[in-house]
């Protein structure tokens, strides 16, 4: 079963769509953080967060 770190994000109501979306995508490309949840709350705010795969390296043995 694969490991995974979370972060959780605050949008706020007054950054238009394009912007969120923009933010977002930087993560996505540089952090490799990829969209785990996403929740639009009715003042228009946004709350998403993001996960990525925790890869645990093995100690070689001789």
């Amino acid at each position: 079963m694969p490991e995974y770190e979370f972060r959780d994000v605050y949008v706020p109501r007054g950054v238009s769509r394009n912007a969120a979306v923009r933010l977002l995508t930087d993560e996505a490309e540089y952090g490799y953080w990829e969209l785990d949840r996403l929740r639009l709350h009715p003042d228009g705010s946004r709350r998403v967060r993001l996960r990525r795969r925790i890869i645990r390296q093995v100690r070689a043995t001789w």
